[in-house]
């Protein structure tokens, strides 16, 4: 997979963190980052600047010390909000707007944002012209391949974005109406991307290396989106770009490794969030990162009845110490 260019920006690799609510806050985005992301791009931001003032959007605005270059995504369905934000995203650090066009969401789609925008193309056009406009760093553009299974219209909406200006665009291989069901549909993904000329990156249910190379094989894409494979697992990057670079599988992560990692994006997340917050955020990421190894259920009801910084951080620690004596071979991972 070669250099892949957004604008100005060269990224490492065509492998980028996709935005996920509730889960690429900047601790996550960071770790992604070191373990072999080209591009993380944070939660999704309301396009409603009235609404910024709450601490959940103070949060997710927060990009000093990320790696660059720092994309944001912004969501609403006004071309003038959008613009607006996007305007003011870039005066707090952005140096890429992402407007999303893909969130399934009910609470994201009923409020004619996300993927709904899809059923209107008039407005998909005067908005990616009116953010375009405002800002002076690359816009780019994350879709579904239509609203329904009847209403594919992918390949309109993308020859659209480029003729708006936008810089790349991510193509989540399922219609709205198909939510996260059924398999993702490459042959779609690989009809956009030889309808532009704009890089265009393959999402949906890429999950390993193997799966990795065979979608851009399929679809022929500049890039993969990689998202809820993440959780819990970060260096699913270096796998992957390890992978297609030697065509050869990295060892797995060792027991200690992981131990390592988790126990550093906990501490993280405690500094970010504080310890009330910090604390319960944790307990959805160690249920990922634990969930393949035995007496993980049991781990979890206990550890997420814990309420402070020391006591989790203690738990998981004795948690992989149990571990690492139950281990039948040398200190590797192993999967139930």
């Amino acid at each position: 997979m070669s250099a892949v260019r957004i604008g100005p920006y060269t990224l490492n690799n065509g492998l980028i963190l996709a935005p996920m609510a509730g889960v690429t806050d900047q601790p996550f985005r960071q770790l992604c980052r070191r373990m072999g992301a080209g591009l993380v791009v944070s939660e999704m931001v309301t396009s409603d600047m009235s609404l910024w003032n709450s601490r959940k959007s103070r949060l997710r605005m927060l990009h000093a010390g990320d790696p660059e270059p720092r994309s944001v995504q912004i969501a609403g369905g006004d071309a003038q909000m959008l613009a607006a934000a996007a305007r003011a995203n870039v005066e707090l650090g952005a140096q890429i707007i992402d407007i999303n066009m893909g969130c399934p969401a009910k609470k994201v789609c009923n409020k004619a944002a996300g993927s709904a925008l899809l059923k209107d193309e008039a407005l998909v056009s005067e908005i990616l012209d009116a953010v375009v406009a405002a800002v002076d760093v690359p816009v780019t553009l994350k879709i579904r391949t239509g609203w329904d299974r009847s209403n594919k219209n992918g390949i309109s909406v993308a020859r659209i974005a480029e003729q708006a200006g936008i810089a790349a665009l991510a193509v989540h291989g399922r219609t709205r109406a198909d939510l996260y069901t059924g398999e993702a549909e490459y042959d779609t993904i690989a009809a956009i991307k030889q309808a532009v000329s704009i890089p265009v990156f393959a999402n949906g249910d890429i999950d390993s290396p193997e799966k990795a190379r065979y979608v851009l094989q399929a679809t022929g894409a500049d890039g993969l989106l990689i998202g809820r494979a993440a959780q819990g697992r970060p260096w699913i990057f270096r796998e992957v770009e390890h992978y297609l670079r030697t065509g050869e599988l990295m060892p797995a992560p060792t027991l200690h490794e992981v131990e390592s990692l988790l126990l550093e994006h906990l501490a993280a997340l405690h500094v970010f969030y504080g310890e009330v917050m910090g604390v319960r955020i944790a307990r959805k990421h160690v249920g990922w990162y634990l969930a393949t190894l035995p007496g993980a259920r049991e781990f979890r009801s206990q550890f997420n009845r814990l309420d402070d910084t020391q006591t989790q951080c203690a738990s998981v620690r004795e948690f992989f110490s149990e571990r690492n004596k139950s281990l039948t071979r040398d200190g590797e991972w192993v999967a139930a």
